[in-house]
């Protein structure tokens, strides 16, 4: 392999190239110990169709998938990154899009299979695909668990038909309920995924739709605000939403909901039973490490004295042709040690249970006094809570987390 340079703070590069394992081992201002967690995040962009509030790297799907040539590429791209990784554990793996149930349960057992092969995992590796019931097809998600998959996560957003069509969805609500109890026949543990502050939506049909999501008992419920995203056909064409001071009074009930059910908010749009937490989500936002494989894909990964943070080819024929060369990276910068605080805190404070003090100088690298002044502020004005080993935010915290947030933005 070549010998490239890695960049200084807020440079980039972009000719696809992995670099040399020693280039990422140079002096720098930072200093680390063991690094964090790792994670593998493996993008599939198709879709059947793109939803009009999505701004994710998803393309729809005219004609026949790619799926062995997208493979193959995806194995060339993590062969590619070995040796940046090697030696360390994989604790989660996350198969998300797009709409990865589209790829064959055989595709899936193949790129699988090839990840084992090449990666250390650990033995309860979470391994989680997304779904959507639009693909759903009877015992199609049992073969997802036949080829390894640990975990499904199957996007519903909402049971009620005239919802589902306002937003673009492929699926109507009957295909949902059918996906949700083939996926909770198929696997121990999914997660549900819901939306709210729908075009035209009520409180009282946002309380059938959430009441719908718990008599299938998911072990664990996304729930995400609807908003408009740039370059989205929404932001071209507004549907009319909910007011905000509506959005805010159905989080309240959703949350009330929720916890009457037994379900945890353990994190800003998440709620778990027990021990059904999303690995991998936990480990974004613990500022863990993560290797990004696919088109559009995005990772950051930590050495000793830098974090760095890696973009694939975006558009899946371009990536495909990259990565079959062994250049699967569009760009690639190092962090700069005056963001590292705001993107700590960008995850961290997602969390009901905040972090410790001492992991955020293990995963940044800088002295809690970094943030001594933004943590009095926001002790100040009531959106955290301290003591001397975890910072948390209050309730106030969790519903103003922009400006919270904000605080530790670089001046």
């Amino acid at each position: 392999m070549s010998h490239i340079p890695i960049l200084a703070a807020g440079e980039e590069r972009g000719d696809g190239a992995i670099a040399d394992p020693v280039h990422y081992m140079r002096m720098g201002t930072l200093r680390f110990g063991a690094p964090p967690p790792l994670s593998l995040y493996v993008h599939l962009p198709w879709c059947l169709r793109k939803c009009p509030y999505c701004d994710f790297n998803s393309h729809e799907s005219r004609g026949e998938v790619p799926e062995a040539r997208y493979v193959d590429a995806l194995i060339a791209d993590l062969e590619a990154s070995l040796p940046i990784v090697w030696g360390r554990t994989v604790i989660s793996i996350f198969f998300g899009g797009g709409t990865p149930s589209l790829f064959s349960p055989e595709s899936i057992e193949r790129l699988i299979g090839a990840i084992r092969a090449r990666l250390r995992l650990a033995p309860d590796c979470e391994i989680t695909l997304e779904a959507n019931p639009g693909t759903f097809e009877r015992d199609r998600f049992r073969a997802f668990r036949q080829a390894g998959v640990t975990r499904l996560s199957v996007g519903v957003q909402s049971f009620d038909d005239r919802h589902l069509q306002a937003i673009g969805r492929v699926h109507d609500g009957a295909q949902a309920r059918a996906a949700l109890e083939e996926a909770a026949s198929a696997f121990s543990t999914f997660n549900l995924d819901l939306m709210y502050a729908l075009p035209g939506q009520t409180m009282a049909e946002l309380e059938a739709d959430v009441a719908t999501a718990l008599s299938f008992q998911p072990p664990h419920l996304s729930i995400y605000h609807l908003t408009v995203e740039p370059n989205t056909y929404f932001a071209k064409h507004p549907p009319r939403l909910p007011e905000d001071d509506d959005a805010y009074d159905m989080l309240d009930r959703i949350t009330a909901m929720t916890a009457a059910d037994g379900l945890q908010r353990y994190e800003i749009s998440a709620y778990a039973r027990g021990d059904h937490a999303c690995r991998h989500n936990l480990n974004y936002w613990r500022f863990g490490d993560y290797l990004g494989i696919g088109a559009g894909a995005h990772g950051k990964l930590t050495f000793a004295h830098r974090v760095v943070r890696q973009v694939r080819f975006r558009e899946p024929e371009l990536y495909m042709r990259q990565a079959l060369a062994g250049r699967p990276l569009a760009r690639e910068n190092d962090v700069a040690r005056g963001d590292l605080p705001f993107e700590f805190m960008m995850n961290a404070l997602r969390l009901r249970d905040g972090f410790a003090l001492e992991d955020f100088s293990a995963r940044t690298g800088l002295a809690v006094t970094a943030i001594a002044k933004p943590l009095a502020e926001a002790e100040s004005q009531g959106l955290i809570e301290r003591d001397l080993h975890r910072v948390w935010p209050t309730e106030k915290g969790f519903d103003f987390l922009n400006d919270l947030q904000g605080l530790f933005l670089e001046d």
